[in-house]
């Protein structure tokens, strides 16, 4: 058997083939494959390209998501064997993530939990409805770096504005940034109220990244 190439793991994740990506990172675990290697040039660069072409007008949201969800079905497999060999690694930074009270959508910001996940962040997704005490209670169980909130509806934008002031209320050890996102939201609310904003998924992982480098 010959170890998957960078080209063909790619493909995989940019043509949303979920069994195929896990069959590649099976495949590369079994035959002693250079992991890093192929998360970098195979399973990230294909998650880039599917944001791309996102952007580009190419893809559009179901195309988003399923590539989101071959990657994480790779990763899945590939961040436990990559522990193993190459021993514990420290996180990027820790997010705690969810969608705010009041509000029920999940997709977009689960797809901003996988992508994260996928670029070297430690996620804990709480899913959507969570109040604001539940925001601050795990971010202080984890020692979070940023606190991402979601929104969807205009009604439930007040909630971010209110997790905003919590954290900073917190006193929590880290001092996490508040990430905020969701169709009604923009730059000038996320600046009224204290936080970095992202206008979708992929440019979350880059602010996010952004956010825990000017940390240090």
């Amino acid at each position: 058997m010959f170890l998957p190439s960078h080209d063909e793991i790619k493909r995989a994740i940019v043509d949303g083939d979920v069994d195929k990506a896990r069959s590649l990172a099976n495949s590369l675990i079994e035959q002693g494959g250079d992991l890093l290697a192929a998360i970098e040039h195979g399973f990230s660069a294909g998650i880039r390209k599917v944001g791309d072409l996102w952007e580009e007008g190419e893809y559009f949201l179901p195309e988003l998501v399923q590539g989101a969800e071959a990657m994480k079905a790779a990763m899945e497999i590939l961040q436990p064997a990559l522990a193993t060999q190459q021993g514990a690694q420290e996180p990027k930074g820790r997010v705690v993530i969810g969608t705010v009270e009041g509000d029920l959508h999940d997709i977009g910001k689960s797809l901003v939990g996988t992508l994260l996940a996928a670029n070297g962040f430690e996620v804990h997704d709480l899913g959507s409805n969570v109040p604001v005490a539940t925001y601050i209670e795990k971010a202080r169980e984890v020692d979070a770096d940023i606190v991402a909130a979601s929104a969807l509806l205009t009604t439930t934008m007040s909630v971010q504005k209110s997790l905003a002031e919590a954290v900073v209320a917190a006193g929590l050890a880290r001092g996490p940034r508040v990430l905020i996102g969701g169709a009604p939201t923009t730059e000038a609310w996320a600046t009224e109220i204290g936080a970095t904003h992202a206008e979708n998924a992929m440019r979350a992982v880059g602010k996010a990244e952004r956010m825990v480098r000017s940390h240090d």
